[in-house]
């Protein structure tokens, strides 16, 4: 316990003052080159911590100012590195295996320790402590160098398997000229097998993501039911050929969601698609959104099938990285048993959850939330001042139209760089960019609620188009448009409470933006009808 130079640095939380002489008299008698700082009240011990670290706290669990369990874990919370031993008037055995079992390092009884137990005990704790940190170092280290590997490895195998998928299509399509039909079969054997194989390499770097927490969410304002018809449109052709049922269940009063649309799809394809793995022919899957009396800040979202269903004891174990069911035949194992743990982090990421409920031979129901979009909580701070509603709210409406050569990748980059600059165009303690629409048109809107009026919402109408209109990207790539209307205000002598009138205004956003996602669904199948004729 003992160091060349310096004695060791020990916290002593004790408002007992003749316990607090017993420790250090104990100290002495072991001749440890000991440094004892005591103080009697937690707060004390957490503003010592703030002000330095010390080698190892010694705690005393009935405090002035705290009691038992919830003692040692603000202590534990605030200085996760330091060791942490236990000094009680209680010989509790059961109060002494929770502390150990939560990272303290030992518990002692006051009245029966000695000096040399003491002096053990500090040294010990020390040493525990510095190999419980050098293990957690190198565990980290090895989980860095396995996800550089994977992704590493996922991205390199990724260019002749495109490669393979490119020549294979070639072929298919007659483009190298007619082949026999079992030639035929053999290369859709082989499309498929490069297909899974990218699915793996997908999941692979997704797992990575997720183990790195380097897994982004791209909040926006989005229309639930939209995405789960886009998702049971992408999986039509999947269930027709298994001859399995896909249906979509939409309540009429599910409202926007606050919520990654890629990344929802994501979740919904994957669960669709495992439903449709494990259902048989003739069975079905149905999507549906719902809203639930018992929680009124989240969209119940949920994917059941009429397939086997899942025995009791696997239900704990669906969610866990690489677990597949053992009793599954080969086609429904085509995966590498990560789908459902990258659907469930990419929720709890979102703030949602998700579980599932099954019966052997009754199917089984995956499901999850996503958070209702609460427009009126972002604009409160905004249109309101001192108390009362703002005199004036003007809905401004910027609109970005891709150029019909321009790319969907660069261009959603270029409506990303859009929405930074366009944050900077506003008064941040009068206005709000919202935040953007959800969608698969290639237009993008965004939406600012300001708290003037129209003839000066006309001056941030002119930055915004200056400054958007002077973007390199946004010009080599599309345009922009800027409109305005004024926003209803509450009536004179309106009786509503001032958070009652913050929703009337939040409703209307919301009807002007719901009637944008509709006025966008609309174009997009336009356009495919167009293209189909």
């Amino acid at each position: 316990m003992t160091m060349e130079h310096q004695p060791t640095h020990v916290l002593l939380i004790e408002d007992n003052p003749g316990d607090a002489d017993l420790v250090r008299l104990r100290l002495v008698e072991g001749k440890s080159d000991v440094q004892v700082n005591c103080v009697p009240r937690l707060s004390d011990g957490l503003a010592c911590l703030d002000a330095d670290t010390p080698a190892l706290v010694l705690l005393d669990l009935n405090l002035p100012d705290s009691h038992g369990a919830d003692t040692f874990r603000q202590i534990m919370r605030k200085a996760p590195n330091v060791p942490v031993v236990i000094l009680s008037g209680q010989d509790d055995e059961a109060m002494a295996i929770k502390a150990v079992h939560q990272g303290v390092q030992d518990y002692l009884v006051k009245g029966d320790i000695t000096s040399k137990q003491l002096e053990r005990a500090l040294r010990y704790a020390v040493e525990r402590q510095g190999l419980l940190l050098s293990l957690e170092i190198t565990r980290k280290q090895q989980l860095e160098f396995k996800n550089r590997f994977l992704s590493h490895v996922s991205h390199e195998l990724r260019t002749p398997l495109t490669c393979i998928h490119q020549y294979v299509t070639i072929l298919l399509d007659g483009l190298a000229g007619a082949m026999k039909p079992d030639q035929t079969d053999h290369l859709k054997t082989v499309l498929r097998s490069v297909n899974q194989l990218h699915a793996m390499i997908r999941d692979l770097l997704e797992a990575t993501r997720v183990d790195s927490g380097k897994l982004r969410i791209d909040h926006r304002c989005v229309d639930i039911g939209e995405l789960v018809r886009q998702a049971v449109a992408m999986m039509g052709p999947t269930a027709a050929e298994k001859r399995v049922g896909l249906h979509a269940v939409l309540e009429e009063a599910v409202p926007l969601v606050y919520a990654d649309p890629d990344r929802t799809i994501e979740v919904l394809i994957n669960l669709i698609d495992n439903g449709i793995k494990f259902t048989p022919r003739d069975g079905s899957v149905t999507v549906k959104a719902s809203m639930v009396e018992t929680d009124p800040s989240a969209v119940y979202l949920s994917v059941s099938d009429t397939g086997r269903g899942i025995p009791a004891e696997s239900l704990p174990l669906v969610f866990e990285r690489l677990y597949q069911d053992p009793f599954a035949i080969d086609d429904s194992r085509a995966g590498l048993g990560l789908g459902l743990y990258i659907a469930k982090e990419i929720v709890t990421l979102h703030g949602g959850r998700m579980w599932v409920a099954s019966q052997p031979g009754s199917g089984s129901t995956f499901s999850f939330t996503l958070p209702l979009y609460s427009l009126a909580k972002l604009l409160l701070p905004v249109i309101t001042y001192q108390g009362r509603m703002r005199a004036n709210v003007v809905l401004v409406r910027v609109e970005l139209t891709p150029l019909s050569k321009s790319r969907r990748g660069s261009w959603k980059d270029t409506c990303q760089q859009c929405l930074e600059l366009l944050r900077q165009c506003i008064y941040v303690d009068k206005d709000l960019v919202l935040p953007p629409t959800g969608g698969t048109s290639p237009i993008e809107t965004f939406f600012v609620i300001a708290s003037t009026d129209m003839e000066k919402a006309k001056i941030l109408m002119d930055r915004i188009r200056d400054q958007l209109g002077a973007q390199p990207q946004l010009k080599a790539s599309g345009t922009v448009s800027v409109t305005a209307e004024n926003v209803p205000g509450p009536p004179a002598g309106d009786a509503r409470t001032l958070e009652q009138q913050v929703w009337g205004i939040a409703d209307y956003v919301s009807e002007m933006i719901q009637q944008d996602l509709g006025n966008k669904q609309s174009l997009i199948e336009k356009e495919k009808q167009k293209h189909a004729n």
